[in-house]
């Protein structure tokens, strides 16, 4: 039996800022990997070997420091959940080599709004008007994104798009996991399997990466690791309705990453089709924290 952790809402702010940081830390290195600065640019698919690898060098560290009891491995969910968000962070990864990183995070956000879509089909779970309308705001966001007017589409954001499609259905695979298993065992058994399926398909398209990058995929699976862990823990520390809404400053870091590294500022159609996923997950995650407390 696991031993109750005191809420601190404070320390859950902080904990969850910094995973915004690692999160959108991890889509600028993924950018950097996927251009020539550093040598010729890496595969999508190595990057997200890369990433997995790397995470479970870092967890599997922390795991021999701590020595975690771990329980039952529900290993077929467990299958279907790396696949999806192996999948999804593939193409979550190939689009920000084409489109600024806000747009990309921004897009990411819907993840929640299908997992809801996939949860009324594989879950059975009733969906009312508030949660149908907060979907209806998050999808007309991303439109203005997608810009789907002759001359303005931009085609790498539906790249993004099925990103977060795919993370939506992730989303109801942890849902039945963290009803079975602790945390540190979902997230280790998770990269165990990430590394295995990775591996497989990195084959096709491996190129023996530079120092540089090398470096770089180092950083980017150690970057993923700690903003996982940061994001547990402050899920422990405070409500999901009151932390979850600090996730959003994930969009704003990717913002300051584009002006830093890249150059870019998004225009005012970008900036209102952010704004409005935002209000959009924002309104669907305050009816899901109200019909968790119900």
């Amino acid at each position: 039996m696991e031993h109750a952790i005191p809420q601190n809402r404070p320390l859950a702010i902080a904990l969850m800022l910094l995973a915004a940081v690692f999160i959108a830390g991890t889509t600028l290195i993924a950018k950097m990997l996927g251009g020539e600065a550093f040598g010729p640019a890496l595969h999508p698919l190595q990057i997200t070997h890369g990433r997995f690898v790397f995470a479970l060098l870092a967890l599997g560290s922390v795991a021999l420091v701590l020595r975690p009891r771990f329980g039952p491995i529900h290993w077929r969910l467990h299958l279907m959940r790396t696949t999806c968000g192996a999948g999804g962070v593939t193409l979550m990864f190939a689009s920000v080599a084409f489109i600024p990183l806000a747009a990309a995070t921004a897009i990411s956000f819907l993840n929640p709004v299908f997992a809801m879509i996939f949860a009324i089909f594989l879950l059975g779970e009733k969906v009312g008007r508030v949660r149908w309308s907060a979907a209806a705001i998050a999808f007309a966001g991303m439109l203005l994104l997608l810009r789907p007017l002759p001359g303005d589409f931009e085609p790498a954001a539906l790249l993004a798009l099925g990103a977060a499609l795919v993370m939506g259905l992730e989303v109801i695979f942890i849902k039945r996991l963290s009803n079975l298993e602790r945390p540190f065992q979902i997230l280790l058994v998770n990269n165990c399997i990430g590394v295995v399926l990775s591996s497989v398909a990195v084959l096709a398209v491996w190129q023996a990466p530079s120092a540089a990058q090398w470096g770089l995929l180092a950083a980017l699976g150690t970057m993923m690791a700690c903003a996982q862990t940061c994001f547990v823990n402050a899920m422990k520390r405070a409500e999901a309705s009151f932390i979850v809404p600090f996730s959003y400053a994930t969009l704003v870091v990717a913002g300051l990453y584009d002006v830093a590294f890249f150059g870019v500022v998004p225009d005012a159609v970008a900036l209102l089709g952010m704004a409005t996923i935002l209000c959009g997950a924002a309104l669907l995650a305050w009816r899901e924290a109200r019909l968790t407390e119900a």
